[in-house]
Parts: structure tokens; sequence; C-alpha cells
């Protein structure tokens, strides 16, 4: 008596195989928007993070100083200091330290070394390109901006929304301003700069010049986080704002809408920066 024994076991075959790696990569099509938009709130979270010691940092000066905000940019002319650190010449980059909030932040090295409260993580990488091209005016700012056209500076009131500048050695008065919850401190900031992205910047400018109102500086809220901007508020709460408006002097190449700058709030004014 004689058995035949069949081997049953096969290979794919080539449709299974093409019909396997379609589903796999239709799962990763799926999947990536999902990661990079988890890895994105991850980024978020830790700039918030950076805002709210930056905040931090602005309420533990004023308390040293009499009340008074730190300079944004004493002796502007000069170009030497910033809030954030200091430079012994305009061609170098900023250290992070000798700048009025330096010791309230921790100085040492350049202020857009790996980890620095003082860098966006959604901004690192244009922060590795910009040092490498030696590229920008306001090199390891490091992706934040103050409010120094109002906080950082000494105004006088001339008349309804006209504000004059006094000094820029000092910073103003925080009781002055009425609303501290409504009173941006620091932003996300850039500045279309370059065609090829935007730069670093340490202000986050209002939308109207305050010595004439009539007159709008280039902006420099970055709305780097999904069309949304993280802002530090002087009364130390954190939040994000929403892309509203921009708006271009054409003095530099870069188009600000393109590179996610402009404005946020219904107020076209500088109720969000200003005393009042």
């Amino acid at each position: 008596m004689s058995s035949t024994i069949t081997n049953s076991r096969r290979g794919f075959t080539l449709i299974e195989l093409l019909v396997c790696v379609a589903i796999i990569a239709l799962l990763v099509s799926v999947l990536l928007p999902a990661l990079g938009g988890a890895r994105e709130a991850a980024r978020g979270v830790a700039c918030a993070s950076n805002l709210r010691q930056l905040v931090t940092a602005l309420s533990a000066y004023s308390a040293d100083h009499r009340g008074r905000a730190a300079p944004g940019a004493a002796d502007f002319g000069a170009n030497l200091l910033r809030w954030h650190g200091s430079r012994r010449t305009a061609s170098e980059a900023f250290a992070s330290s000798g700048g009025p909030l330096s010791e309230y932040l921790g100085a040492g090295g350049l202020a857009t070394s790996l980890g620095s409260v003082r860098e966006c993580p959604s901004f690192a990488a244009r922060l590795r390109q910009l040092d490498q091209l030696r590229a920008g005016f306001e090199r390891s700012a490091g992706g934040y901006g103050y409010n120094n056209a109002f906080l950082g500076s000494t105004r006088a009131r001339i008349a309804p929304g006209v504000y004059t500048l006094v000094t820029d050695r000092v910073g103003e008065q925080v009781s002055r301003f009425q609303t501290p919850a409504g009173t941006l401190a620091f932003s996300d900031a850039a500045l279309a700069a370059r065609a090829d992205g935007p730069i670093e910047y340490s202000f986050a400018e209002p939308p109207r010049w305050p010595d004439d109102p009539a007159q709008r500086a280039d902006p420099s809220v970055h709305f780097r986080h999904g069309g949304r901007a993280g802002v530090a508020w002087l009364d130390g709460h954190v939040g994000d704002e929403v892309f509203a408006r921009t708006w271009s002097s054409g003095l530099y190449p870069g188009e600000p809408g393109a590179q996610r700058i402009g404005w946020f709030g219904l107020d076209d004014g500088n109720a969000a920066f200003d005393w009042e």
C-alpha cells in the first residue's frame, strides 16, 4: 500500500505581495500626519514652557528693579545689547550673557545652544540654517520677541495713542499697564527679511508705531505652530493666538504672509501692546 504526501505550504504570490505593500503604504500615509501632528503638539508644549519661563524671568527682574520691566535694547544705536544677551560687535551673534534677563534665564554660550529657553523647538531647524549661513542681524535671538515698544523702553503719552520715547535704557513701570492679562510680554517672533525664510528677531512689534500710529511696523509675530503663535502675557499666563492679518513695507525681500508672520486679534491697533 502506497501513500502520497503533498506539501501544502507555498509562498506569497506576486499579487498578494503587492496587496500587502499597498496596505502598508496606506497605513503609513494615514499614520504619518498623525505622528507629525503629535510631534508638533509636543514642540508647542515645549515652546509654551519656554514662554512661561521668559515672562517669569521678566517678573523676577521687575521685582528686583523697583517695578520696572527689563530694557529690550538699551542704547539701540550701538546695537550691542538685547534683553536676551550681548555682543562685542554688531557683526557677531549675541551671546546669552550680559543682557538684562541673562542672569534670570541662565547665561552660558550662544543663545541658540541646544535646549536653551530662548530657542523655540519648532524654529530650531531654521536657527541651525541661519547659524551656518551667518545670516540675520539678530543672530541668536532664538525665536522669541519681546514687547520692546512699550515694555522694554520708557515712553511719555503725548496724545491719545501717541507715545514718544523718553529712554531705551530702562523699561517701563509694569504698574502702568491697565490690563496685564491683555498685554503681550513675549511671543513667537521672526522677521521676513530673507526670501528663503524668516530670520531671528528680538522683538514682537505692535501693528502701529508708538510715535506715529498712522505708520505701520513690519510684523514680527510668527505663527509657526499650525497658524498659531505662542504668547506670554504680562500677568504670567501663556496661550496661543490665531493669525489674523499681515502687512509689508517692501523694505525686505521676504513676504510676511507666506512666512506666517503678522498679527492676531480683531483690533488693528496697539491694544495688545500698550498701556491702555
